[in-house]
């Protein structure tokens, strides 16, 4: 499991109750006289160090790598992430960082924006992917491991751009990355199994990984998973919480308390029970958060060979992907 850098790289996100962590500090938020509501850069990277910290700490205890996973478009992210590493003397073999390209963040470190206007705008030309890796290069350097494209759609025609495509695999052959794609929307499936399609000049395949969102409630991507894991790419699942909606899921809810575990804690031992065998990003903005998220390693083995009627039922939980995706398009940036 890592850390995503989502809700931590930025003052606004869509992840439900944010305000109840970030607003408890009266300092942490201001409102100039415009009344445009911000969050400090010194309070966010604060809360970012205190998490990530917890990270380093809590994957010693487990002998595992730690790994945070960033994008240009989380606000200040990469910034954060860099600038912790290096203060802390962390070398780039004891760590596993991984971003993406594609966004532009435009909120100008604003929680809300007005009229509705976008957080971040989407660009998959390959000018701004030579644009954005130098910015990545420049914040992450000699620690970064995977460089994904962010969003990957049919509409941003980056499946079929071959100038990325041979870009992305200029990169890899250049600073060893990986290379790899995150996919949403309830169509991840569709553009996941056409991503693994696309070939190098060499004729091997482009992308190492796909990061895609998976968890109780969003189901629709699972065999196109099972695919991409059988054909050799590695599997990360983003909004495996799925922005904070598997904790107020009623179901989900009372499966957990009969079987005695946090929600957060089952939510994410099932996915981690999955034959794709993926590798699980926690959302987690507070050092408690994230030690509860980690649970989800010690009860995953027991979920699947011991309890799999329970997984069953946990598994049961999902809803249509279309629904899904409307209602998180209706999240209130907080």
């Amino acid at each position: 499991m890592g850390l995503g850098m989502a809700a931590l790289g930025r003052p606004g996100y869509i992840n439900l109750d944010r305000k109840l962590v970030f607003d408890t500090d009266t300092t942490t938020i201001t409102t100039n006289t415009s009344g445009v509501k911000r969050r400090s850069e010194e309070k966010m990277q604060n809360q970012a160090n205190i998490v990530m910290e917890a990270l380093m700490k809590e994957s010693k205890n487990r002998n595992m790598l730690p790994w945070f996973d960033c994008a240009r478009s989380y606000g200040l992210s990469e910034k954060f992430v860099g600038e912790f590493l290096r203060r802390n003397h962390i070398q780039p073999d004891e760590v596993y960082v991984s971003s993406k390209w594609g966004y532009t963040y435009v909120a100008d470190f604003r929680v809300e924006l007005e009229d509705g206007k976008p957080h971040e705008v989407k660009d998959h030309s390959v000018d701004n992917f030579l644009k954005q890796v130098e910015e990545t290069k420049g914040f992450l350097g000699e620690y970064l491991d995977l460089y994904q494209i962010h969003s990957a759609t049919f509409e941003s025609g980056v499946l079929s751009d071959t100038r990325v495509h041979e870009a992305m695999s200029q990169c890899r052959k250049e600073y060893g990355w990986k290379i790899g794609l995150s996919v949403s929307s309830p169509l991840q499936g569709d553009i996941l199994r056409e991503a693994m399609k696309i070939t190098t000049a060499e004729g091997t395949r482009l992308f190492d990984s796909v990061q895609c969102t998976f968890n109780i409630l969003e189901q629709s991507a699972l065999d196109a998973l099972l695919e991409a894991h059988d054909a050799g790419m590695d599997i990360i699942i983003k909004e495996g919480m799925a922005n904070g909606r598997v904790m107020k899921n009623q179901q989900i809810v009372n499966l957990s308390k009969q079987a005695k575990y946090p929600p957060d804690v089952l939510g994410l031992a099932a996915i981690l029970c999955q034959d794709f065998q993926p590798r699980v990003l926690s959302g987690a903005v507070t050092s408690e958060q994230l030690i509860s998220n980690l649970s989800a390693l010690e009860i995953s083995d027991k979920l699947k060979s011991e309890d799999s009627d329970l997984l069953e039922k946990i598994m049961c939980c999902k809803i249509e992907s279309e629904t899904y995706w409307r209602e998180r398009a209706e999240l209130v940036w907080n």
